[in-house]
Order: C-alpha cells, then sequence, then structure tokens
C-alpha cells in the first residue's frame, strides 16, 4: 500500500516563493476551501506533476512555472510503499528530477524516461492514468473510466489486479522473438553459404580428377604468356612518378593566379581613365565651380586639363606594358595547359597499364593454382576429400539448428497467445468481473441509483434501468453519470485494498460536492465517506465551504493575497 505522508511545493502556479504544505495523513478528512482562483486544486496539479511529470489539469509544463518569480519551480511528496520511505523531488527552472530511497538518492545515470518507468514500475505500480482512476475524482480535466478507450480502461484494471505483468512478458516475448528471427536469417545465410563451400569443394576435386596432360600443357603455356606480359607491363611503368603532373598543376594555378592580379591592375587603369575623361569634359563644360560658385578661370581651366591628360597618357602608357604582361601570361598559361593534357594522359595511361597489371597478376595466380591442383597427389586429393567431409558435418549441424529454430518459434507462437489480451489476462479478468460488478451496485445503491451496472470482459457496460430497459454511460444525465463515476471510484480502491496491488490511502474529490449531485447525492457519498476506514485521508476541494462546514476534522483555507496563493 501507498501511504503518502506529506506535499510540499513552490513557485508552482500562483503559489509563491514560500512553501505550502499539506499533511497528508494528518487526519481522516479535510476539507479544502477558498474562492474561485485561490488555489484548492492546485495541490491537485502539483501531486500529478511531482509524480508523473505533468499536472493533473490541462497544463503546459512551462506554464506551471509561477509567472511573476518565473523560476525555482519545485514540488517534493513524501511517502512509503514496499515497507520503505520515498521522497520524490520534480522541480522547473533549473528542471529537476530525484527519487530519495530512504535517505539515499536512486541512481540518476539512465535518462529521464528511465527514471520515470522505475518510478511508476517498480515503486508507484501504477501510470498517470490508473493513478487518477483511484485517488480522484474532479470536475476539471478529468477522464471518468466510463468516458476512457476500451484500450485505456484495459490499462487501468490491469494495474488493479497486478497482471500488467503478463504486457510486460510480452514486450519481453516480443524482442526475443526478433532475435529469434535474426537467428533464423543468420541460419539460413550460415546455411546457403555452407551449400555453396560444398558445391565448390565439389567442383575443385572433380578439376583436380579431371585435368589431363594435355590441358596441363596448356595452362603452363598461358602461364607463360601472362608472365610476358607481366614483364612488358611493368617495364613500361617501372620508374614513372606523378612529380612532373603535380609541378604542372603548380605552375598553371600559379599563372592563372598571377593573371587574375594583373588584369585587376588593367581594371584599375580603366577606371582612371574613365576619371581623367570625365574631369577634362567637367572642365570644358563648365566656367564656375558647382561646390563653391566661384568662377573658373581660362588659365585655370587650360592648366587642368593639361595636368589632366598629361596623367591620362602615363597610365595608358602604363596600360599598354600591363596588357602586354597579360598577353604574355596567357602564353604562359595555354603552354602549361597543353603540358596538364600531355602529363594527365600519361598519367592515365599509366593507370590503366597498373590495372593490367593486376588482373594479370590474378590470372597468373589462377593458373598456378590450377597447375599445382593438377599436380596433386593422391595424399593431396584425400585432404580435399576431407574437407569436403568436414563441410558435410557442418551442414547437417546447421540443419539441426534450423531445426530446433523452428521449434522454439512454434513455442514461441503458443507463449503469445497466452499473452495476448485475449488469453490468461482475460480470464484473470473475467474471474474478478463479478466482484467488480457486485462492488459497483452495491456502491450505486448506496447513492441512491437503482440501475444494474455491468461490465464485460471487454470493458464495454450493460446498464439496465425501470423495467430492465438497456442504456449506456452516456443515455444519463451529468448527475448520474457522476454517481457512476464515484461507485467506480470506490470500486477500484477496493479491489486495490483486495488485491493490495495500488492500494492509497489517499483521496481527493475535486469540486465533486459542487457539480452535479442533488441534496440525497451529496447525504449518500457522505455515508460513503465515513465507511472508510482509518488508514483513508480524504481530501474534498469545494468552493461551497458554508454548506460542508463541520462534516469534516479538518478545514484547510486559501486565500489569494498580493497574487500569490496561501493558506490562511
Amino acid at each position: 500500500m501507498i501511504k503518502f505522508r506529506q506535499l510540499k511545493y513552490k513557485n508552482f502556479l500562483s503559489t509563491g516563493d514560500q512553501w505550502t504544505t499539506i499533511n497528508l495523513e494528518l487526519v481522516k478528512s479535510s476539507l479544502i476551501v477558498g474562492q474561485n482562483g485561490s488555489g484548492k486544486s492546485t495541490m491537485l496539479d502539483a501531486l500529478s506533476f511531482v509524480l508523473f511529470g505533468k499536472a493533473h489539469r490541462n497544463v503546459n509544463k512551462p506554464q506551471l512555472v509561477n509567472s511573476v518569480n518565473n523560476k525555482d519551480c519545485v514540488v517534493e511528496v513524501e511517502f512509503s510503499a514496499l515497507g520503505q520511505e520515498f521522497k520524490i523531488v520534480r522541480g522547473i527552472k533549473p528542471a529537476k528530477f530525484e527519487i530519495w530511497q530512504d535517505g539515499t538518492m536512486i541512481n540518476q545515470d539512465s535518462h529521464a524516461k528511465e527514471y520515470q518507468k522505475v518510478l511508476e514500475q517498480n515503486i508507484l505500480k501504477l501510470n498517470h492514468k490508473s493513478f487518477h482512476q483511484i485517488v480522484v475524482l474532479g470536475s476539471s480535466s478529468f477522464i471518468p473510466f466510463m468516458q476512457l478507450p476500451a484500450q485505456h480502461r484495459r490499462e487501468v484494471i490491469e494495474d488493479l489486479l497486478d497482471i500488467n505483468v503478463f504486457s510486460k512478458m510480452n514486450s519481453i516475448l516480443k524482442e526475443k522473438i526478433a532475435t529469434l528471427k535474426e537467428k533464423i536469417v543468420e541460419n539460413t545465410h550460415n546455411l546457403d553459404l555452407v551449400n555453396s563451400k560444398i558445391d565448390t569443394q565439389e567442383d575443385h576435386i572433380f578439376e583436380i580428377e579431371k585435368i589431363s596432360e594435355s590441358a596441363k600443357s596448356k595452362y603452363e603455356d598461358e602461364l607463360i604468356e601472362q608472365q610476358a606480359e607481366l614483364a612488358r607491363l611493368e617495364k613500361l611503368v617501372d620508374g614513372y612518378t606523378d612529380t612532373k603532373l603535380r609541378e604542372v598543376e603548380k605552375l598553371l594555378f600559379a599563372t592563372k593566379k598571377q593573371i587574375d592580379k594583373l588584369e585587376k591592375f588593367d581594371f584599375q587603369f580603366d577606371q582612371k581613365i574613365k576619371k581623367f575623361d570625365k574631369d577634362v569634359a567637367f572642365y570644358e563644360d563648365n566656367d564656375t565651380c558647382p561646390t563653391c560658385d566661384q568662377e573658373i578661370t581660362a588659365d585655370t581651366k587650360s592648366r587642368k586639363i593639361s595636368e589632366t591628360i598629361d596623367s591620362r597618357g602615363e597610365i595608358e602608357d602604363g596600360k599598354l606594358k600591363l596588357e602586354l604582361q597579360i598577353s604574355t601570361q596567357y602564353d604562359e598559361m595555354t603552354k602549361y595547359e597543353n603540358l596538364l593534357r600531355e602529363e594527365t594522359s600519361e598519367f592515365q595511361d599509366v593507370e590503366m597499364h597498373r590495372r593490367d597489371i593486376r588482373t594479370t597478376k590474378a590470372r597468373i595466380a589462377s593458373l598456378q593454382d590450377t597447375l599445382s591442383a593438377g599436380g596433386m597427389h593422391l595424399d593431396s586429393l584425400q585432404t580435399a576429400k576431407s574437407t569436403l567431409e568436414d563441410l558435410r558435418r557442418s551442414r547437417e549441424e546447421i540443419v539441426q539448428g534450423k531445426m530446433d529454430l523452428a521449434e522454439e518459434r512454434e513455442y514461441n507462437n503458443v507463449i503469445t497467445e497466452m499473452l495476448k489480451d485475449s488469453g490468461i489476462k482475460t480470464k484473470i479478468i473475467k474471474q474478478y468481473l463479478p466482484v467488480i460488478n457486485k462492488l459497483t451496485n452495491q456502491y450505486l445503491q448506496v447513492l441512491d441509483f437503482y440501475v444494474h451496472f455491468d461490465l464485460d470482459e471487454g470493458f464495454n457496460e450493460t446498464i439496465r434501468s425501470r423495467h430492465r430497459d438497456v442504456f449506456s454511460y452516456s443515455s444519463f444525465s451529468e448527475g448520474e453519470k457522476q454517481r457512476i463515476d464515484l461507485a467506480l471510484l470506490f470500486t477500484w480502491r477496493q479491489v486495490a485494498r483486495m488485491k493490495n496491488s495500488v492500494a492509497t490511502n489517499l483521496l481527493i474529490l475535486d469540486e465533486t460536492f459542487d457539480s452535479s449531485l442533488d441534496a440525497d447525492g451529496v447525504e449518500n457519498l457522505l455515508k460513503i465517506l465515513d465507511t472508510l476506514d482509518d488508514e483513508t485521508n480524504v481530501f474534498i476541494i469545494s468552493h461551497k465551504g458554508e454548506l460542508l462546514d463541520n462534516k469534516f476534522e479538518r478545514k484547510i483555507e486559501f486565500t489569494k493575497s498580493k497574487n500569490f496563493s496561501k493558506i490562511v
């Protein structure tokens, strides 16, 4: 059983920098009241966040941090389970997730998702959905059991009956089946490979036995021809290096670089000549300075034009010399490009000869192997036959392995059928369904809702009312639906205690008394709460405290001061 002891949080939603601490086991029943927005349901979001990393209500994780302080959001919860004491610490800005067991933090080396699995599967023994079916009944962002899809209903009941171990076994089995498939593929590959080797060895023995002296002479003649060809090719490539090719490439690169540099200078000369032409035109066309409005005298004009023409002439002389250098460099570039083509052609010829050398060497080795095989003595033939026998024995072992793998696959198929949802789990669920239906109907009667409720193994409901007419959950009013939700909530808690699987001391009713229940429903719900054992700690969240005063052992009032929620 999980016994929650204390919950504390700060900078969470509307809570400020001071800790809000709630003792979860102090009294049997507590009433939590306050105005709308005062932070009554914040404890429910905090509890859900610290255990599962997400709020009870539909609130994004970044929005959980108090918007005023915008940092140091921390939630802590303490509880006992499995005979040990635990504390969970989870925070935002900075991110934090710690699991403490008997005062020692559990190793955090694993990924956060794996760390969460440790908490849910090994400690809490329930997930987010199951927790809210057993612990919480609320009017905000709560999805009652009857509104869950069939698969999610199954997950809740599997947690309750502690049979999700079969789902885990099924996951492990799927991994084993995947590994087995790989082994079967590998076995098939090995069998094909050994069959290929056997065929090759048989052909090899056949060649040894059939080769004749005339064939041997033919191979020897070809061997001599190939060796001569090898000598010719090696002579063609002997001493060749690509040094000259690399030098020509460097010279060509340097020449192109020099041309680029000279052409930049040539462009600059053109720009200066254009500027001189513009200056001459200015003095020829203007008698007054456009900047200072002063008159430009004829002497000044004549002198400036003469100076500009002289400077232009010097630039043109320099440009002629520069163009001569550029022409010379282009000649050099053409020469190096021709050289590069020649060297590249020679390099490609050498590479082709080298490929031919490799091909010729391979042929020579093949001929030598053939001639060596043809000249083998009787003991060498026996060795080849012995190798063939070894290969055949290896094939027999692989075939036997294939049969073993096929047998294991058949066993796995049988186990898979047993672990399917329609297998062992359904048989166990069928045994508990009468108990679940009986408890649910008992709680419905206490709530003055006289219908006959029945769940089948597919978790589909049948509800009979009035003159045994058949209804579904959606056929009823909101108040009647809430009676069904309450009956199921208490049923799940009772089943959890019977199985000792996910039983807990905590029960939270979030605005249940404020919603669709009529006066009789409220009184009947109070009767059920009074019958709960002393190990159950009930928290009633309500904004209608005046109607519920003096009905619970403790009253916790939240208020909002300066935009921060706190306990009065």
